[in-house]
């Protein structure tokens, strides 16, 4: 029960997050917004490591995160392993790619990557930092995309608390830290952890970089809805923004 318990509002957290990076991106544009090919490689990334464990039977022993094991390069590749099942690999693969293409539309590509990077490597030295080792320790979080993709998204989520033009808006930011630290709390979730280091960090990335990022209204010579006017039946978008 405390298993699905965890499941349950693990998923709702995902929930709240994307919820506010949707909100950020503001849906009425993405029809208009640039094929999102970072997240897109990410994600391609993502599933051929998955396809690697089936064909690999030493994959996870070779590339997981245990600290008991030497590797410089586990901290990376253990983002990439999943070891939540069929089902757990099936939902960080799809939260990855879903996560990734808003936050690359809010932060642009290389900013995206980087707090991605940011997100795989940096929250198990700030459990350290605050006394939390207990956490990086845990075998759950030996392999697993999700905690990168939680605390990308709550960079995005941020970015809804500064642009937002009413105060549901922001109110709707604010949900996914406040919801996290309850997990973290109630549950010892490290997920609602990571939400809100990635919400401080989103936080103070948008103020240092907001001068530089792409216009979240804007489009772009290449767009979504060029892809989809390329399927049977629907037509290109007749104008567009920016």
């Amino acid at each position: 029960m405390d298993t699905v318990l965890y499941n349950l509002t693990t998923a709702a957290l995902f929930v709240l997050l994307f919820a506010a990076a949707r909100t950020a991106v503001r849906p009425e544009t993405i029809p208009h917004r640039r094929i999102p090919w970072a997240a897109t490689a990410l994600t391609v990334i993502a599933v051929a490591a998955v396809l690697t464990q089936l064909l690999w039977s030493g994959a996870m022993g070779a590339l997981d995160g245990d600290p008991g094991k030497s590797g410089w390069w586990r901290p990376l590749t253990s983002v990439f392993m999943q070891n939540g099942g069929v089902s757990g690999a099936i939902w960080n693969l799809v939260t990855l790619a879903v996560i990734a293409v808003l936050a690359e539309w809010l932060w642009g590509a290389a900013v995206m990557l980087a707090l991605f990077l940011v997100g795989a490597l940096v929250p198990g030295h700030l459990d350290a930092l605050f006394g939390l080792s207990s956490v990086s320790a845990d075998p759950r979080n030996f392999a697993g995309s999700s905690g990168a993709t939680y605390f990308l998204g709550a960079t995005a989520a941020a970015v809804l608390l500064l642009s937002a033009s009413s105060l549901p808006e922001r109110l709707r930011s604010l949900a996914a830290p406040v919801a996290g630290m309850c997990l973290w709390l109630a549950q010892d979730n490290a997920h609602g952890l990571v939400v809100v280091y990635g919400y401080v960090l989103g936080v103070v990335a948008w103020l240092a970089l907001r001068a530089v990022l792409p216009d979240r209204h804007a489009g772009s010579r290449k767009s979504v809805g060029d892809v989809l006017a390329l399927l049977p039946g629907k037509k290109s978008p007749a104008t567009r923004q920016g």
